[in-house]
C-alpha cells in the first residue's frame, strides 16, 4: 500500500533524526583502546665518541611515539627492567578523577620497582595536539621519554591547512656520565648538578659536536610542501631557542592548545613546552640547519652553550643523497602510519651533500627574544576566562641556600648546600606511600595541609641584594586544599635570591589562562590592567620571565593531588615544588576514582 503524505513525513524526520543521532555517536563509536608495552631497560649507545650504558624504553632513544586521536582510551604497560626504580608521567594529560595514572613518584604512586610492572589507563579527553611523555623519577627523564601525539577525531580536521608531512623533534640534553650519578653527587656535596655536555635533537648531537656528523637528525621535505613540526623540550635544565635557516615558522599550537598563527624566526621552549609550526619548504632545494641552544637567563650560573644542530633536507636536490632512512628520530607519516625506529642505528650521513646554511640564532641572554615571543602566543578565538577569583596563590618561586658545617657536604656557595623553594617552603617528597594514596585512604602524618597561600615575609622580591636572612627556607611536604570548582589564581612570582632565572612551572591535571606576565614585583592594583580578559593562551606549562611574575587562572574541576613544580629538574630536586589537594565535588562524576588494582605496593 502507498504511503500517504503523513506517513512519508514521518519516515522523513525519523530518517533525519536517525541520520542525526548517528553523527554524534560516530565519533565515540570508532574511537578505540590503544594498547603498548614499555620495557624501561639498560641500553648500549654511543654518543660524543664514548660508548655508555643509559636506561631506555625498549631500547629506543627517543623512546617510542604514542600515536592516538581524540576520544581513544591509552593502556601502557610499564615493565621495569633496569635498576632504578622508576614511574611515567604523561605531560599534559589532564587524567580527569585518576590521577593514579598522572605518574610522578610519590605523588600519585609509589615507584615500580625493578621486576615489577604497572599499566597505565587513561582516556584522551577533548585534547589534541602534541604532548609528550617522560620518567618522573629520579633523573629517568634524561633518556626516559618520547612523543605523545594526539590526532583530531578521524574526520575531524585541523584547524589549519593540512600539512603534507608531520615530524616530532625532541629536544634533549646528554651528560658523559649516568645522570643519576650526576644527581648523585650533587645531593651529597649540596652543590648545583654539573652541566650536561651537550644538546640534543632527536637523540644526536648534531655536525658541531665530535663523532656525531655521521648521525646528524634529517628532516627530508619536497619542495613547495608543508610540514609540520612537533618541537618538544625534553631537556632536564635548559630553555632552547630553536631557529630554522632559509625558513619562517608559523606557530599554530603551543602545549597541545591550538593559537592564533604567528610567523616567527626564532621559537623558545621551556623544558616541558611543546611547541607546533609550520614549515613550507619554498627556498632553493638544498640543506638547511635546524639548530638550537640555550636560552640562559640567569647571570653567572654556568649552562650548557653547545649548539645542536639537524638538517631539514630537500629530496632531490643537487648533490644530496635521495634515499636512506632517516637518522635519530621517530617517525610517522601521516596519523598511527609509521613504525618507530631507534636513532641508534645509523642513517643519512649527516655531511653527504652541500654544506647546510646556518640559521640566525639568538644570545644566549637575549630576553627581549623570550619575551617577545612568549607574548605573541593567543588563543586563536576570544574564550570565557573564568571568574571572580574564588581561591588565590601568591607564591615566590626561585633559589635558596641552606646553612651547614663546611665540609665536603656543603659545597654549595659559601659553604651551604643548594635549595629552591616556593614561599619559602623547600618542598620534601614521602618515602614511604605516595600523597594520592595517605589523601585518599585518609593515612596521617604524611603530609600538611599548610601550605602558604602568601610568602612569610614580603620584600624586594626581584632586587639582586636581598638580605641573607631570607636566603634559607625551610622543609615541608605542605599541600594546598582547593575548593572543587573553585576558581583559582596563582601569581608566580620570581626572587632574585642567589639568582633571578626564568622558571618553566608546570601544573599536572590542568590546563590554565595565563592572564599576564611581567618583570619586576607584581602589584595586583598596578598590574590588573595587563590581565588579558579576551584570549589568553591555554597553557600546562608557563615560563616565569626572569626576575619577573606571571598570573595565571583555571577552574579547579580535577579532584585529586596535583604537583606544581618548576620543570628544570635541578630545580625540582632543590624543592621547588609544592601540590594542590583538589576536593571532591558532591556528584559521583566528582570524585576521584578508586586506585587501580596493580598500582605499585609502598615499601613501608
Amino acid at each position: 500500500m502507498a504511503m500517504t503524505t503523513r506517513s512519508m513525513t514521518r519516515f522523513c524526520c525519523f530518517l533525519a533524526s536517525a541520520i542525526l543521532l548517528l553523527c554524534f555517536l560516530l565519533p565515540a563509536a570508532v574511537a578505540e583502546e590503544r594498547f603498548y608495552e614499555f620495557v624501561v631497560q639498560e641500553t648500549l649507545v654511543k654518543r660524543l665518541c664514548k660508548t655508555q650504558k643509559i636506561i631506555t624504553v625498549n631500547g629506543q632513544f627517543p623512546g617510542p611515539t604514542i600515536e592516538v586521536y581524540e576520544g581513544d582510551t591509552v593502556a601502557i604497560r610499564a615493565v621495569n627492567m633496569a635498576r632504578y626504580n622508576v614511574t611515567l608521567h604523561w605531560h599534559g594529560i589532564r587524567q580527569l578523577r585518576n590521577g593514579w595514572a598522572d605518574g610522578p613518584e610519590f605523588v600519585t604512586q609509589c615507584p615500580i620497582r625493578p621486576g615489577g610492572s604497572y599499566t597505565y589507563r587513561y582516556a584522551i579527553q577533548q585534547q589534541e595536539g602534541t604532548l609528550w611523555w617522560h620518567a618522573h623519577s629520579s633523573w629517568l627523564r634524561a633518556t626516559v621519554h618520547g612523543a605523545l601525539i594526539i590526532h583530531p577525531r578521524r574526520g575531524v580536521p585541523y584547524p589549519f591547512p593540512k600539512p603534507h608531512a608531520e615530524f616530532p623533534v625532541i629536544l634533549a640534553e646528554w651528560w658523559r656520565r649516568d645522570p643519576i650519578a650526576v644527581l648523585r653527587q650533587s645531593m651529597i656535596t649540596g652543590a648545583p648538578p654539573n652541566v650536561s655536555d651537550a644538546i640534543l635533537i632527536n637523540g644526536q648531537p648534531g655536525d658541531f659536536l665530535e663523532c656525531s656528523a655521521q648521525e646528524t637528525s634529517i628532516i627530508p621535505v619536497v619542495a613547495g610542501e608543508t610540514t609540520l613540526l612537533r618541537l618538544i623540550n625534553a631537556a632536564m635544565n635548559t630553555e632552547l631557542f630553536v631557529s630554522l635557516a632559509g625558513h619562517k615558522m608559523t606557530v599554530v599550537a603551543a602545549d597541545a592548545m591550538y593559537t592564533k598563527p604567528f610567523d616567527t624566526n626564532v621559537v623558545l621552549l621551556g623544558p616541558g613546552q611543546t611547541t607546533d609550526v609550520l614549515v613550507t619548504a619554498h627556498a632553493a632545494p638544498g640543506r638547511y640547519y635546524l639548530a638550537a641552544r640555550a636560552y640562559a637567563s640567569a647571570r653567572g650560573v654556568p649552562f650548557d652553550n653547545t649548539t645542536a644542530t639537524a638538517i631539514f633536507q630537500y629530496k632531490n636536490a643537487a648533490g644530496c643523497p635521495t634515499t636512506g632512512a632517516v637518522a635519530g628520530a621517530n617517525t610517522f607519516n601521516g596519523p598511527l602510519g609509521g613504525q618507530s625506529k631507534s636513532s641508534s642505528s645509523g642513517g643519512y650521513p649527516g655531511r653527504a651533500g652541500p654544506a647546510p646554511m646556518l640559521p640566525f640564532l639568538p644570545a644566549f641572554n637575549d630576553t627581549n627574544t623570550a619575551t617577545v615571543f612568549s607574548d605573541s602566543i593567543r588563543s586563536p578565538a576570544p574564550v570565557k576566562v573564568p571568574g571572580p577569583v574564588t581561591q588565590e596563590v601568591f607564591t615566590t618561586v626561585g633559589f635558596g641556600l641552606f646553612n651547614c658545617r663546611p665540609g665536603p657536604f656543603c659545597q654549595g656557595p659559601n659553604n651551604t648546600r643548594f635549595a629552591a623553594s616556593m614561599n619559602n617552603v623547600s618542598f620534601q617528597l614521602p618515602n614511604t606511600v605516595s600523597l594520592l594514596q595517605a589523601h585518599y585512604h585518609h593515612i596521617p602524618g604524611v603530609f600538611t595541609e599548610d601550605f602558604p597561600p602568601m610568602p612569610p615575609v614580603f620584600f624586594d622580591f626581584t632586587s639582586q641584594n636581598v638580605p641573607r636572612a631570607l636566603w634559607q627556607p625551610v622543609k615541608g611536604t605542605k599541600l594546598y586544599r582547593v575548593r572543587y570548582g573553585a576558581v583559582v589564581q596563582i601569581v608566580f612570582q620570581d626572587t632574585g635570591i642567589f639568582a633571578a632565572e626564568e622558571h618553566p612551572m608546570h601544573i599536572h591535571g590542568y590546563h590554565f589562562y595565563v592572564l599576564a606576565t611581567g618583570f619586576g614585583n607584581y602589584d595586583p592594583v598596578r598590574d590588573a590592567h595587563r590581565l588579558n580578559l579576551v584570549d589568553p593562551p591555554s597553557r600546562n606549562t608557563i615560563g616565569v620571565p626572569v626576575g619577573g611574575w606571571a598570573v595565571v587562572r583555571f577552574v579547579a574541576d580535577n579532584p585529586g593531588v596535583w604537583l606544581v613544580h618548576c620543570h628544570i629538574d635541578a630545580h625540582l630536586t632543590g624543592g621547588l615544588a609544592m601540590a594542590l589537594l583538589v576536593e571532591d565535588g558532591e556528584a559521583e562524576l566528582e570524585a576521584t576514582m578508586p586506585p587501580p588494582l596493580d598500582l605499585p605496593l609502598c615499601v613501608l
